[in-house]
């Protein structure tokens, strides 16, 4: 079972980890310039992960703009990440969790339900890390479609 997911606040667990890229992205590396987006998504290529990740891709040039990275994270190996981004024309990074360690550092790793089964995976949640470190904003039970704009709208609001 996932522990409570990490507050705002807090400071944000960091990590390294594989990027669709091929590089690999250090968190306080990417923090120490600013804010980041980080989504955590349950997996590569399926309907409701496509939609989230598209609306971030179409929305990138605006998150540019603010000078504020996205990444996206799965407990997907490296080769799903790079498959699903190369599918998808993703123009940001997709980062592999493939033991999904950074997921329950996060505490977004949790029992899930689908039709009447139960299973392990990540609860789709987006944080918001401040250059100090620090979380500065938790969206849970992420709704996929029109995310990005959520995220947006919080970020333009608290710049």
């Amino acid at each position: 079972m996932a522990k409570r997911v990490v507050a705002t606040g807090s400071v944000a667990p960091s990590f390294k980890l594989p990027a669709s890229d091929g590089t690999v992205v250090d968190l306080k590396e990417v923090a120490a310039r600013g804010r980041v987006v980080l989504f955590f998504y349950p997996k590569a290529d399926t309907p409701g992960c496509t939609k989230e990740a598209c609306g971030f891709r179409d929305a990138i040039a605006d998150y540019k703009k603010m000078d504020v990275p996205v990444y996206g994270i799965s407990p997907d190996p490296i080769k799903a990440v790079k498959k699903f981004a190369e599918k998808y024309k993703l123009n940001f990074p997709l980062l592999a969790d493939e033991d999904h360690s950074v997921a329950e550092q996060y505490g977004v790793w949790g029992e899930k339900k689908f039709m009447g089964r139960k299973y392990m995976g990540v609860l789709r949640t987006t944080f918001v890390i401040g250059k100090n470190g620090r979380v500065l904003h938790v969206f849970e039970d992420v709704k996929p479609e029109g995310h990005e704009k959520q995220v947006m709208e919080w970020l333009k609001a608290n710049a």
